[in-house]
């Protein structure tokens, strides 16, 4: 099939962790994916606790000659951190294979220093973009008019709506297309925060708590919405209060938590304010078990799935309803889903309905391969994202009462190795009132794709990502 054509510069911005970075020497200090990505951790330890920032960053740069270098093309993950992520090399070689895009011209990565504030990495990725697209239009007559097209996954969405709505982006900005961005924040953010490592993350031999709380990028994904109970006085409707109302809450750096409220309230003010808003397409995970609220009880933090009453679901790691920009002061600046793939976070731009819609939103028909007459099953995926050595890998599959024939599926599991080796397939048995499960026998250290989906139906495959420790000192 002949590649679509596209005039505009296609930029492609990771989320946390998805960048690759050196010392000023070039030496690697974060670049472990796929079957290195265990043993390279326990090795590696130390370099990333070396990349803790000192207190005083703020929107700056600590000076200490890390630089990003490219961005992750497999499977990645820092417990403590963030869930494990999916790498981008498929996404590249997908845009790449469908469309007019050629590396170099007008395809750009952009890679960024995912410790630091998005404000920082925006105005890199304003430098990125104002470069490229000088070059790019000036290149032939037909690329005068060029303008830029932002594909973000997470964290990236937040750093491209500041480079939008607060630098200038808008002025040559065709549209934002945001894959899980957490335009609200991730609840699972400010557990990281709070209780560090210090539940379930001990066989991993690492301790980057410290080094986890020092990034003001991580304090910009805690959520920004009233989420914590247990709070005491300041609690708002429904017994929660916000997290930057809680000067007690343990962990986090307040005067952090403080300036990303800050930092939210400015993208809904400047968005609200013009005119005619850059199109902003949001992708949105659904129909997977999302902790949305938590509850402080002593100095922990206990996530919790529901909200006033309502499990909401979401990606498994970002809420449904923080998935998308909220509306700002009454003024009707208002981002609707643009697609809702039942599909898990970290694989989000690796799936095939995802990749579908993109190619809708750069202009090309979306192929079309399921089969219409067909209903769609929602399928619902709880699986251990971090793994202790030794323990049976346990999944449960929950699909919605709603859905016909819902407890007489036929289910297949597929546990894959990133290292490739042939991966383990089970059937997932059925336990009554659309709830099924399944057992892996314990792991080997590594890392993993878990696909579940109704047998013979790839389209309603679901995707989680887990990394299995090894034993102390091995």
């Amino acid at each position: 099939m002949a590649r679509a054509q596209v005039t505009d510069l296609v930029v492609v911005v990771p989320g946390i962790m998805g960048s690759r970075l050196a010392d000023a020497d070039g030496r690697p200090v974060w670049d472990l994916s796929g079957a290195a990505l265990w043993h390279g951790l326990r090795t590696l330890g130390g370099s990333l606790r070396a990349l803790r920032l000192p207190k005083d960053t703020g929107d700056g740069h600590p000076g200490d000659g890390v630089v990003p270098v490219g961005l992750m093309p497999d499977v990645h993950a820092i417990p403590g951190i963030w869930h494990p992520v999916d790498g981008y090399t498929g996404l590249l070689g997908s845009l790449e294979r469908s469309f007019t895009l050629t590396p170099g011209e007008n395809l750009l990565p952009f890679p960024y220093d995912w410790r630091l504030s998005c404000r920082y990495s925006a105005e890199r990725l304003k430098e990125a973009v104002d470069r490229r697209l000088e070059g790019w239009r000036a290149s032939a007559p037909g690329r005068r008019d060029a303008r830029v097209v932002l594909v973000c996954h997470s964290l990236g969405g937040l750093v491209a709506r500041h480079y939008v709505e607060r630098l200038g982006g808008h002025e040559v900005t065709r549209r934002v297309i945001t894959l899980g961005t957490p335009h609200r924040g991730s609840l699972d953010a400010l557990a990281h925060l709070v209780n560090g490592l210090r539940r379930g993350w001990g066989p991993f031999g690492l301790d980057l708590t410290d080094f986890a709380r020092s990034l003001p990028s991580l304090h910009q994904l805690t959520p920004d919405y009233a989420c914590v109970a247990g709070a005491g006085a300041g609690a708002g409707a429904g017994g929660l209060a916000y997290a930057r109302d809680l000067p007690g809450l343990p962990g986090v750096d307040h005067g952090l938590l403080r300036d990303a409220a800050a930092f939210h309230a400015d993208l809904r003010r400047a968005a609200a304010g013009r005119p005619s808003p850059t199109p902003l397409h949001a992708v949105t995970g659904i129909g997977q078990p999302t902790h949305t609220t938590a509850e402080l009880t002593g100095d922990e933090l206990v996530p919790l799935w529901l909200i006033d009453g309502v499990d909401e679901l979401g990606d498994g790691t970002v809420p449904r309803l923080a998935a998308r920009p909220a509306n700002a002061d009454g003024t009707g600046y208002q981002v609707d889903e643009s697609h809702t793939p039942c599909e898990q976070h970290g694989s989000l731009q690796n799936n095939q309905g995802v990749r579908d819609a993109l190619a809708g939103l750069l202009g090309r028909e979306a192929p079309f391969h399921r089969d219409g007459e067909r209903e769609s099953v929602p399928l619902s995926v709880l699986a251990p994202p971090l793994l202790a050595p030794g323990v049976p890998y346990e999944v449960s599959v929950t699909v919605p009462s709603e859905t016909r024939d819902h407890d007489g599926l036929h289910l297949t599991a597929e546990l894959r190795p990133a290292d490739g080796t042939e991966p383990p397939i089970r059937t997932v048995r059925p336990l009554g009132e659309g709830r099924y499960a399944v057992s892996f026998p314990a792991p080997s250290p590594g890392a993993y794709r878990l696909a579940v989906r109704v047998t013979d139906r790839p389209e309603t495959t679901v995707t989680a990502l887990s990394l299995v420790g090894g034993p102390d000192g091995e």
